[in-house]
């Protein structure tokens, strides 16, 4: 059986390339991503445009820090808690392991990321190979405040 969960991303002003979401799966229980999605709230005008590169990476063994982390909610009130993690705005980016980059986006930050994923294409994750990171390839040109949430599914 399966529940979903949503991970918060609370407003919050980056400078530097941050690992934005990281997801440990639990014990036996993979995950799946099911939808991102962020926004900004600093660079409305067409001067403050720029295109800011997000990729998935699956992998890392040493979990970042510098962030924090919220508790996974359930998208059904009645579900019992999250068996993974997560964490958000990492300052300091995971490492260490073997990884994989999965799929990669190209956010204008005026515009925001509205992403749902089909089973086919979905960021996944196990016990076996570690974290699931949502993750800027470089820093903006300047601070931005980001905000936002992911959708994940729990699976056993």
């Amino acid at each position: 059986m399966s529940r979903k969960y949503w991970v918060d991303l609370t407003p919050t002003a980056v400078t530097v390339a941050a690992d934005l979401v990281e997801l440990t799966p639990a014990d036996d229980k993979p995950i799946r991503v099911l939808s991102v999605n962020l926004g900004q709230t600093t660079e409305l005008g067409d001067t403050g445009e720029e295109i800011l590169s997000l990729v998935w990476v699956r992998g890392h063994t040493t979990s970042g820090s510098g962030g924090s982390a919220p508790t996974p909610r359930p998208a059904v009130p009645t579900d019992a808690a999250a068996g993974f993690t997560s964490e958000v705005f990492n300052t300091t980016a995971a490492s260490v392991g073997t990884t994989v980059n999965l799929a990669r986006h190209g956010w204008n930050v005026r515009v925001g990321v509205e992403r749902p994923y089909t089973p086919e294409e979905a960021p996944e994750a196990s016990q076996a190979n570690t974290t699931l990171i949502l993750r800027m390839s470089a820093a903006p040109a300047d601070s931005i405040t980001i905000s936002g949430c992911v959708l994940v599914e729990e699976m056993g």
